[in-house]
């Protein structure tokens, strides 16, 4: 039989205290002074104390209650993500684990922030955003961890709360992988790339943009890369820009549409004459990609999975409510590419 370790009740001699200071220690509730909590931590630490959690958990029942916030407007591939975000739902519930998702109007960040300043600590113990970058939103999230949520920053993050943990790829080097490929696929040094985002407020797009702008810059000083269109998710808009732009530039060589739904920048594309000769380049696998890609509307697709990264981040929530230290390693989302050739 295997030695057990020091138990609660040694960690209460060691630091001089009772056990009712010790659980209080380490379960974080309030009323202990910080220098008991220090004393504590430090005969933890010198008397080799591990905690077990799972038999905490279980002895007090606990439940965990995560929240994955998304946009209000989206398409296959926010589709794609709430099938996930269902289906974890259903793998987790053994683990006393409840998840669930609300889709609000992100583009709103004064809303966006009046939500989050309700959500009840009660309720949800964290929750997964993906909502654009504003600084109404940035200290609404700052004050969720002081009210003891957690977050995690889901495939958007907020540059000024880098205490928060982030899921999803290196978006920088997802936008400098479209621009190695769109660097490899074009034949001619000359002319303009169309470049298509939802919102360039998302950081996950500025971060795509910069690292898609250096790759091309390096290679093609004489190739422009177009200011960003913005759609909203406004199918008319859409329209409107991606016209208008190619009624003033004849010189097209290269179209990347930058955020996750790539369905309807696609299709407007398509419908103009010389767009087989362009070479287009999105991000996500979905439905649609998966077809683009077959009949030859799409040359490559830069993905991550969405079943990974809606499970990593209920890995990272339930680490943090139980103060560990998320696996890394597990938690590092590939970057995918996809052509007809490999689907």
């Amino acid at each position: 039989m295997g030695k057990v370790g020091p138990t609660t009740r040694d960690l209460a001699i060691a630091a001089g205290v009772s056990l009712a200071t010790v659980d209080r220690v380490l379960n974080s509730r309030f009323g202990v002074q910080t220098k008991t909590i220090t004393k504590v931590n430090e005969a933890a630490e010198k008397i080799g104390f591990v905690r077990d959690i799972s038999a905490a958990n279980l002895s007090r029942s606990r439940n965990y209650s995560f929240l994955f916030i998304l946009p209000l407007v989206g398409d296959q591939f926010l589709g794609e993500l709430l099938a996930k975000i269902e289906e974890a739902n259903k793998a987790f519930a053994a683990e006393r684990v409840t998840v669930s998702s609300k889709r609000i109007n992100v583009n709103d960040p004064h809303a966006v922030a009046n939500f989050l300043s309700q959500i009840d600590p009660q309720e949800f113990s964290g929750l997964a955003i993906m909502i654009p970058e504003s600084p109404q939103v940035r200290d609404a999230v700052n004050r969720l961890g002081e009210r003891g949520i957690k977050v995690v920053q889901f495939l958007s993050g907020q540059p000024t709360t880098n205490e928060f943990d982030f899921v999803g790829t290196d978006n920088y080097a997802s936008g400098a992988t479209a621009g190695s490929l769109m660097r490899r696929f074009l034949h001619s040094g000359n002319g303009k790339i169309v470049v298509i985002s939802e919102t360039m407020q998302s950081l996950s797009s500025i971060e795509r943009r910069l690292g898609f702008d250096d790759i091309i810059a390096e290679n093609f000083p004489s190739i422009t890369v177009l200011p960003s269109l913005e759609t909203y998710g406004d199918d008319g808009r859409a329209q409107k820009i991606i016209s208008n732009t190619f009624n003033n530039y004849s010189d097209i060589v290269g179209f990347y549409v930058i955020s996750s739904e790539a369905r309807i920048p696609i299709e407007i594309l398509s419908q103009y004459p010389k767009a087989k000769d362009i070479i287009r380049i999105a991000h996500e696998r979905t439905p649609f990609t998966d077809n683009a890609l077959r009949r030859g509307e799409l040359d490559a697709v830069i993905a991550q999975n969405p079943g990974h990264v809606v499970r990593s981040a209920l890995r990272i929530l339930r680490a943090r409510c139980d103060q560990r230290e998320p696996l890394a390693s597990q938690e590092n989302i590939r970057i995918e590419i996809f052509l007809k050739e490999n689907l």
